[in-house]
């Protein structure tokens, strides 16, 4: 891992982790607002030309959740706050600048969690609409006003055409595809429309040879394939957070533009419950408020629901060591995935307790927020800062060198200490 600017509050002092990078200890006690961010700009590959674009936005994310939480916003204010700034960003595939779809339109998956009340709100293939994560986190709060007239219940998870109208008359602004359309992303759907078209054409011809010599057996087109399936992780770059305010509480979102040249109406994981994130404030002393946030191969992180399985594991007393356990067991060999020789994915994930001095005294407000990023993929940019940092910290973290993406992972992360005293 390399090496991690300390900010002016914060001292810190960096140990390895077991075949992982390193860990990062900070502890702070301030008269301040508290609270802590955890951002990512995807799991996939980021290459170094970009690096620097990479970790700009995820800075930028993490400065948005975190003026909201000086403010005094709680932890759902912030992680939105995040989101939208990371949508923002041509430079990720969630919001302006997503995958265009086979038929050269956008639509976007996203999801948020509270985990104070456990509600949660999701869009899938939702065209029309800048920020998805905006109707995700209506959604949300219009579930917790109670039950429509005649007694219905209110949805917390809407779909395509019906999603967009229901974002429109709540008051979010509709936004054409063509202005959520990045020259970046036009001129891979054209490279890509071609790809597809020259595969077609060399399907046909060898189907056409076949029929003719009576081969009856067709070998597979390998080496013309849609951009960003060459090193199988080139353009898996869904965004995400994770926030724990002052408070305690708990939240994540994630927010995507789904696969390149997807078919119109695929829902990928950043939508579906339990899979692209999860949030769950502890009910007991003795556990760990949890939250995490997923990016990879939707269809391996549905059939996983691994952003529930992290948060699960996350209740041992060793962090790395269960989510190094819950990628490994729950993910890379998890039976749902039998048929997989590669899979493909990432999280990020920040648990938090009190700390035993605020559990003995009233006048001592403290938390220990242990925070942890793993992949599959070649690569995952991620960005963190508490409340009280002067600038948020970026990483770009890699697997090792040799391992193989889709069935070797790395793991890093770090512990913060966050705390007020009274006077």
């Amino acid at each position: 891992m390399e090496n991690l600017e300390n900010s002016t509050d914060c001292k810190e002092t960096v140990s390895p982790l077991n075949n992982s990078g390193s860990i990062l200890n900070s502890t702070v006690s301030r008269h301040e607002a508290m609270g802590f961010v955890l951002v990512h700009a995807g799991a996939g590959y980021h290459s170094e030309s970009k690096a620097k674009e990479y970790k700009h936005v995820c800075k930028r994310a993490c400065q948005r959740a975190v003026d909201r939480l000086r403010a005094g916003g709680l932890a759902l204010e912030a992680v939105t706050a995040a989101l939208l700034e990371l949508e923002d960003s041509p430079f990720t595939n969630a919001g302006t600048g997503s995958n265009l779809n086979i038929s050269g339109e956008i639509e976007c998956d996203a999801s948020i969690m509270d985990g104070k009340s456990l509600n949660y709100g999701a869009v899938g293939a939702l065209s029309g609409i800048k920020n998805p994560v905006l109707v995700a986190r209506r959604l949300l709060s219009e579930t917790q006003k109670g039950k429509l007239s005649a007694g219905r219940i209110p949805p917390c998870f809407l779909v395509g055409k019906g999603a967009e109208q229901w974002a429109v008359s709540h008051g979010i602004p509709a936004c054409p595809t063509e202005k959520m359309t990045t020259k970046f992303s036009l001129s891979g759907y054209k490279r890509n429309k071609r790809k597809m078209e020259l595969a077609e054409q060399v399907e046909t011809k060898r189907r056409k040879q076949s029929h003719e010599n009576d081969i009856g057996c067709l070998e597979p087109v390998g080496d013309i394939m849609v951009e960003g399936e060459e090193n199988n992780s080139a353009c898996l770059d869904t965004v995400g957070a994770v926030v724990v305010d002052r408070e305690g509480n708990v939240a994540a979102a994630v927010s995507s533009g789904g696969l390149a040249m997807k078919h119109p109406g695929r829902v990928g994981q950043a939508a579906h419950y339990g899979c692209g994130c999860w949030a769950e404030n502890a009910r007991d002393v003795s556990l760990y408020s949890t939250a995490v946030s997923t990016s990879g191969s939707g269809e391996h992180l549905i059939r996983t629901m691994l952003a529930r399985e992290c948060s699960t594991a996350m209740q041992t007393e060793n962090a790395h060591q269960a989510l190094l356990e819950a990628m490994q067991n729950k993910f890379i060999s998890s039976p749902f995935l039998a048929g997989e020789d590669c899979v493909l994915g990432g999280v990020i994930v920040l648990r938090c307790c009190s700390c035993g001095e605020a559990q003995r005294s009233e006048d001592i407000q403290a938390l220990l927020v242990e925070f942890l990023w793993s992949h599959t993929t070649e690569s995952m940019c991620v960005g963190y800062m508490s409340a009280q940092d002067s600038k948020a910290r970026t990483h770009i973290s890699r697997l090792p060198p040799g391992a193989v993406a889709g069935q070797s992972l790395a793991i890093e992360g770090g512990v913060c200490r966050l705390g007020t005293t009274s006077d």
